[in-house]
């Protein structure tokens, strides 16, 4: 422990003390588990490894100047992850559990929570997958959620600095009336081979383009894509792209400072308007997008000329964090302190 570097942290897995678990079988949930144990004993034939039967969700606890640990929005990721499970045909696992098993990881592995000055905090990964064995395409009958953290710095290496974007539309994440707009692994594993290209490339992501007609934006690698034109948030929206909450709650600090938010569709040549463009998520918070560069029309969009973010992502992304701090009032109530 004496020599983590806090500051310094990767966007990266580090062992933590204990994680929580908590198993489905005939029928019910059945209480949560505390374990110190790395690993999982799973059948060979668990429909997690066969047919994709399992989600995921990610959230973060800050610890604020005073102090106190802040979680933010977990009742959302407990809502978002039975969306998921309802979409895989999974057992549901009860918000109230959600939120006790957050309560009690955070508690348990407190040391490892970073410091309020190191600008890193402590990431939360609860999961759920299907450990029934089935071979067929079915369902399973038993489930098992498990919810580990591990303290984590930023998700971009740049952090928050424009970085440049590329599209690639030779590759999706995800199908219209798939599983877009559900966060389960398979969609990340679609996206490997085309990130990786574009990391090789200089690029922080891709921006994907809608699966259909290739005329909409969709999704920014691993987060939701927005844009500023003047007075105006716009984000996209399709059944392929995932609810982001962390998008959610940018869309209600924007109206609430005045902003006129629009989520719909939204045309790629609608970058060549904007004022300023990011992507957004748990992880990255905000990423500010400096230039996209569409590789297979040999075209550049510059949103930003010079290397600093714009004045409203700032204004977005510092309100947001001293709420998840606690260096500003929680006029939302998307806190919850962990006492």
């Amino acid at each position: 422990m004496e020599n983590i570097q806090w500051a310094d942290l990767p966007f990266g897995y580090m062992k933590t003390d204990y994680n929580i678990r908590c198993c489905y079988k005939d029928g019910k949930w059945g209480e949560l588990e505390i374990s110190s144990s790395e690993y999982l004993n799973i059948h060979m034939a668990a429909t997690c490894l066969h047919y994709g039967q399992e989600t995921f969700e990610g959230l973060k606890a800050f610890r604020g100047k005073d102090g106190q640990i802040r979680v933010f929005r977990m009742d959302e990721n407990a809502k978002r992850m039975q969306s998921s499970s309802r979409g895989l045909l999974m057992a549901e696992f009860p918000v109230d559990k959600f939120v006790e098993a957050v309560r009690k990881a955070i508690l348990l592995n407190q040391r490892f929570i970073p410091p309020y000055e190191s600008g890193s905090s402590l990431y939360v990964r609860p999961f759920l997958f299907g450990t029934g064995a089935q071979v067929g395409v079915k369902p399973a009958t038993e489930y098992m959620f498990v919810l580990f953290v591990t303290p984590v710095g930023r998700y971009f290496k740049e952090g928050f600095k424009p970085s440049k974007v590329c599209i690639m539309r030779n590759y999706d994440r995800a199908a219209p009336k798939g599983t877009g707009n559900i966060k389960v692994g398979g969609n990340y594993a679609a996206s490997l081979v085309a990130g990786q290209k574009a990391h090789a490339a200089g690029y922080a992501a891709v921006l994907y383009l809608d699966p259909k007609e290739k005329k909409y934006i969709d999704e920014c690698g691993p987060a939701n894509f927005f844009g500023i034109r003047g007075n105006t948030y716009i984000t996209p929206i399709s059944d392929s792209i995932l609810p982001s909450i962390t998008n959610k709650s940018i869309m209600q600090l924007a109206t609430s400072m005045g902003m006129t938010v629009e989520h719909r569709p939204m045309l790629l040549e609608e970058v060549n308007t904007l004022d300023e463009a990011a992507n957004c998520g748990t992880a990255a918070v905000i990423s500010p997008i400096s230039q996209i560069d569409d590789l297979d029309e040999n075209k550049s969009y510059i949103i930003l000329k010079d290397s600093e973010p714009g004045p409203v992502c700032v204004k977005l992304y510092n309100k947001l964090r001293a709420i998840q701090y606690g260096d500003e009032p929680d006029e939302f109530g998307w806190v919850t302190i962990i006492e």
